[in-house]
């Protein structure tokens, strides 16, 4: 009985340790959410790297947010023939169908296995297309923030629809994001918030774009919580 309590003692104690640690959250569960979403050793090392070369932003830019500024919304930019939206809707769902006649381009339904809460969410075209959107990973209004007020509008073009830089995601989830940096929003799905934050310092790095100081330390928290292949 004795050794039962002690156990049960231990047991415990590490179970609030982590909830001390994990901000709320046990850090068993959250290393079990984290292994759904591994992350390549070479990757995070890559992405440690590149967190640690990024500049810190000065003073904002003087011109304020224009998303007009970015071109037309899901261009063609890589001419074959479809939308960037449907390129990424193709890409991130499952059970896709196409509209026939469209050349398989005009993503009719699908499912997605949306990382940003770890749920299924359907997709169907519509009155409801808006449960799963398309994110810019950086934000196009934290990228202006972060550089792109002083790039060519075709420079500003081809960020907004990089497939590197964009994720089909619940709707609302997305919405609630808006264009906060990882200081202000990170996915409420714990688990995938370190494949989140490498994404977002690769985009940055590729592109030249800064981080606030608050920011590089929530990447850097981030960071520390992968799971690795």
């Amino acid at each position: 009985m004795r050794r039962h309590l002690r156990a049960r003692r231990t047991s415990v104690g590490v179970l609030v340790l982590c909830v001390a640690l994990g901000t709320g959250i046990p850090a068993w569960t959250q290393a079990r959410s984290s292994a759904r979403y591994p992350v390549h050793p070479d990757d995070l090392t890559v992405a440690r790297a590149a967190l640690a070369a990024l500049d810190v932003r000065g003073p904002p830019p003087t011109d304020p947010y224009d998303r007009d500024a970015f071109g037309q919304a899901w261009a063609d930019v890589d001419r074959n023939g479809c939308d960037t939206r449907n390129d990424v809707l193709r890409r991130d769902l499952t059970d896709v169908v196409t509209k026939p006649g469209t050349r398989d381009c005009l993503v009719l339904s699908g499912t997605l296995d949306d990382p940003y809460t770890g749920r299924p969410v359907a997709f169907v075209r519509g009155t409801a297309s808006g449960d799963v959107q398309i994110d810019h990973v950086v934000a196009l209004g934290d990228a202006w923030a972060a550089g792109a007020a002083g790039w060519t509008d075709t420079a500003r073009t081809a960020f907004a629809n990089d497939p590197a830089n964009l994720l089909a995601v619940d709707g609302g989830t997305n919405q609630d994001k808006g264009a906060a940096d990882a200081s202000q929003w990170l996915p409420p799905n714990t688990g995938y918030r370190c494949a989140y934050a490498v994404r977002q310092v690769l985009v940055k790095s590729a592109y030249d774009l800064s981080v606030t100081r608050d920011e590089r330390r929530a990447l850097a928290h981030a960071l520390g919580g992968c799971a690795t292949t």
